[in-house]
C-alpha cells in the first residue's frame, strides 16, 4: 500500500501550502539522484515529488484527503454516480485503469491485474440489469470508469508543451489521441482527455482518461518541483576575480553574474527562469557553480600560476 502522502513529506495533515513547499524542497535537494548516490535515493525522490503534486494541489489535496490512496480511482463526479448507481460506493470496489501493465481494479482489499477484463461486463454485473434484493431489476444508464495512463516528457517538452500524438495500447490495437500538453507541466500533473476513458452501460456517459506525467532524466537539468537546477562550469579566474557567464537552460539563455571569490557549490538563483507555471508564479533556475582547472598548461600559465602560488598566502584547507 502506498504510504501517507503526509507522512512522506514529514508533515501534518494541517500543513499550510508554504510548509509543503519548504519539506518538499528540503528533502529533493536532500534525495536527488545527483546528490544522493544510495540506490534507494531515486526511488525516495520519485516518491516526494508524487507526494508534492497532490498535495500542492488545493483541488487534488482535498480529493485524496476524502479518500485516501485510491482518490485517482474514483470519479471526480463520484457523488452524482453513487446515487445514479443506487448504492454503489459501500462495500464494493472501483474499477480503474492501471499504468504500465494494464488495467487493475480496485477493491476493498487491494488491487489485482485484470488487463483482461471486460469492463463492460464486469460493470454488467453489478449494476445492470439483475435482480435486486427484493426482486426488482436495477436499471438505468452506468457511467464509464476512468482510465490512467503515463506520458513521458523530456525536460524541454514539459516546458514548452504543445501538441502531441500519443497512441496507447498494444501493437495494432492501440488509439491515438492528439494531446493538449500546457506549457510548464510537473511530474505526476495529471493532463485530462475527457470522455476518453471506459466506455457506459445503457447510455452512460463515459469515463475520462488521464495521462499521469513523468518527466525523463536529463543530462543536464535537475528538476525540483518548478525548479531548474544545472551545473555552471568556470575558471579559476572567473572564479577570483568574478565575471558575467552565459548560462542556457530550456527556455534559452540567461546571463547571471558570478561574484569574486566563489567557490564550487556556490548556487546562483535567476528568478523566474525555472518552469512556467499558468496558475502563479514560475519556478527558479539555479546556477551551480563547478570550478574547472585547465587539463593542460602552456608555459606562461605555468609560469603565472607559479608566480601566484609563491606570493599568495591563501589556504583552503585552513578556511572555516
Amino acid at each position: 500500500m502506498a504510504r501517507d502522502y503526509y507522512e512522506v513529506l514529514g508533515v501534518p495533515k494541517t500543513a499550510d501550502a508554504a510548509q509543503i513547499q519548504q519539506a518538499f524542497r528540503t528533502l529533493a535537494r536532500r534525495y536527488h539522484p545527483d546528490v544522493n548516490k544510495d540506490p534507494a535515493a531515486e526511488d525516495r525522490f520519485k516518491e516526494l515529488n508524487e507526494a508534492y503534486s497532490v498535495l500542492s494541489d488545493p483541488d487534488t489535496r482535498a480529493r485524496y484527503d476524502r479518500f485516501g490512496p485510491d482518490f485517482r480511482q474514483i470519479p471526480e463526479d463520484y457523488d452524482e454516480r453513487a446515487a445514479a448507481a443506487q448504492g454503489f460506493g459501500g462495500r464494493g470496489g472501483y474499477a480503474g485503469a492501471g499504468g504500465r501493465g494494464g488495467a487493475r481494479v480496485w477493491t476493498t482489499g487491494g488491487q489485482y491485474d485484470a488487463s483482461d477484463v471486460d469492463f463492460e461486463e464486469l460493470f454488467g454485473g453489478i449494476f445492470g440489469g439483475r435482480a435486486g434484493p427484493a426482486g426488482r431489476a436495477r436499471a438505468g444508464p452506468v457511467p464509464g470508469a476512468d482510465q490512467e495512463a503515463e506520458l513521458t516528457l523530456t525536460v524541454e517538452e514539459a516546458y514548452r508543451g504543445g501538441r502531441r500524438k500519443i497512441t496507447l495500447g498494444g501493437p495494432g490495437g492501440g488509439r491515438t489521441y492528439d494531446v493538449t500538453v500546457p506549457a510548464g507541466v510537473v511530474d505526476g500533473q495529471r493532463i485530462r482527455l475527457a470522455g476518453e476513458g471506459g466506455r457506459g452501460r445503457g447510455q452512460g456517459a463515459a469515463g475520462d482518461l488521464y495521462l499521469v506525467v513523468r518527466i525523463a532524466p536529463h543530462a543536464r537539468y535537475r528538476l525540483s518541483g518548478r525548479d531548474i537546477h544545472v551545473d555552471l562550469p568556470v575558471t579559476p579566474w572567473e572564479a577570483a576575480l568574478g565575471a558575467t557567464i552565459p548560462v542556457s537552460g530550456p527556455g534559452g539563455t540567461a546571463k547571471v553574474h558570478v561574484p569574486p571569490g566563489t567557490s564550487t557549490g556556490r548556487r546562483l538563483r535567476l528568478r523566474g527562469e525555472g518552469m512556467p507555471n499558468p496558475k502563479g508564479s514560475p519556478g527558479d533556475l539555479y546556477a551551480e557553480i563547478r570550478v574547472m582547472v585547465p587539463p593542460s598548461l602552456s608555459p606562461r600559465e605555468r609560469e603565472l600560476l607559479e608566480e601566484l602560488a609563491a606570493v599568495s598566502t591563501f589556504d583552503p584547507r585552513k578556511q572555516t
